[in-house]
């Protein structure tokens, strides 16, 4: 019989293996990315204190108000703008992007290319 991990097992195993390669520090901290069957969430933080800089989800009302659909690669490209401007804001420019463990397509790289567009580099 064969024996199977179920794919949010293998999400977070691979999520472990990409955080041990890098880390944020206050010159380039971390994009962080979760997304969940609802919503979408980004994060700039900072590791070596642990602290958050800037956060965007699917959930703000200034993030979803002319979304549809708070799940689909539209609302990714919209968190992507979103987390940029804030990130501009407070004068960050270049982050390392932590995918979470989810595969490079899809709402995950609508996500990266809208941030990339407005102004992040990585």
């Amino acid at each position: 019989m064969v024996n199977k991990k179920n794919r949010s097992k293998v999400r977070v195993g691979k999520h472990k293996k990409i955080r041990n390669r890098f880390s944020g520090t206050p010159e380039c901290p971390r994009l962080a990315v979760f997304r969940s069957n609802s919503h979408m969430y980004a994060q700039i933080i900072d590791d070596t204190v642990g602290n958050t800089l800037v956060s965007a989800s699917t959930l703000q009302k200034d993030v979803n108000a002319n979304l549809d659909k708070t799940n689909d690669v539209k609302a990714a490209a919209a968190l992507g703008e979103a987390i940029a401007k804030k990130a501009a804001d407070k004068g960050i420019k270049d982050v390392v992007f932590d995918r979470g463990g989810f595969i490079y397509q899809g709402k995950i790289q609508a996500l990266a290319d809208a941030a990339r567009e407005a102004g992040l580099n990585f």
